[in-house]
């Protein structure tokens, strides 16, 4: 793959030995993407075992149309993004412009009056769409821009694919992982350049909110001010973590200086891996794997 002429970069790639191109009819498929990086994973959903997981990060884009036109030449260039017979396609999007709204009080035609509360919306260039968490009873609505849904729309027009956040994908996969446990941690989710925090209760979302980080102490800064409006002590309380931040890291050592009771946490346990996938860490791409679990 062309990666430095793209301008793009495969950063990762693990693939089960079992994978076989000749079956990608009975394999579901999983895109996340972002304005800065870009997932895929494919699971066989007869053992829900995870079966190929790719992760690129993209440039810094200056513009929508940068975007599109780099994610097109991704995907022609890559050798099964295009491919149109999978059993089913989940897309998640990571944007700032979503809301929870209680599944009893939402109304398809009122989507763009949510996302107002949270965001500037614009109907003439965006699609407004929504997602259903089944744990929460939740809706999250979220905006999509048009030329960017309708060219992944293109892209599979006889299995359209099924949209969705990723701020209900934390939320359900982080719920789920919640039931295991019988205290209530703070849930931490390291994103690039974000910070993703979750609090649980009795199988209940207590808290959830995302934040844009521009330096480290940012980390800090936001973890602090959400334990404390949750009445959480910052040395005693758990705190579970995810994402792309490693074990021995210079940036979990400070943040290990601040919360003392800092744990790694799992894989969602709805999924299988074989040996392959013991090269990854378990606490990274708790996000990516979640989508399995949004319909």
């Amino acid at each position: 793959m062309q990666t430095t002429t793209l301008n793009y970069k495969l950063i990762k790639k693990v693939r089960d030995e079992r994978f076989d191109e000749e079956f990608i009819h009975q394999y579901h498929l999983l895109i996340h993407l972002g304005t800065r990086d870009f997932q895929i994973c494919v699971i066989e959903p007869d053992e829900s075992r995870v079966l190929l997981l790719e992760d690129f990060v993209l440039p810094n884009l200056t513009s929508h149309d940068e975007l599109l036109h780099l994610l097109d030449q991704l995907f022609d260039s890559h050798a099964l993004l295009k491919a149109g017979f999978w059993k089913k396609i989940s897309i998640s999007l990571k944007s700032q412009k979503f809301v929870q709204v209680p599944q009893a009080l939402f109304a398809e035609e009122s989507m763009a009056d949510y996302l107002k509360f949270n965001a500037p919306v614009d109907p003439l260039k965006e699609d407004f769409l929504s997602t259903t968490n089944p744990a929460t009873q939740a809706v999250t609505v979220f905006a999509v821009n048009k030329d960017l849904k309708n060219w992944l729309d293109g892209l599979y027009p006889n299995n359209r694919p099924i949209f969705t956040h990723q701020s209900a994908a934390l939320i359900e996969g982080t719920l789920k992982a919640s039931l295991s446990r019988k205290d209530n941690p703070l849930y931490i989710y390291v994103d690039r350049f974000k910070l993703h925090i979750l609090s649980c209760k009795d199988g209940k979302l207590i808290y959830y909110n995302q934040f844009a980080i521009k330096e480290f102490s940012d980390y800090v800064k936001y973890i602090m001010l959400v334990m404390k409006s949750l009445n959480m002590n910052q040395q005693i309380s758990q705190v579970v973590l995810w994402g792309y931040i490693g074990k021995n890291s210079p940036h979990y050592n400070e943040l290990y200086k601040y919360i003392n009771n800092v744990i790694f946490g799992n894989r969602p346990g709805n999924l299988s891996f074989g040996y392959a996938f013991d090269e990854l860490q378990d606490h990274h791409f708790f996000d990516l794997y979640s989508i399995y679990l949004m319909e």
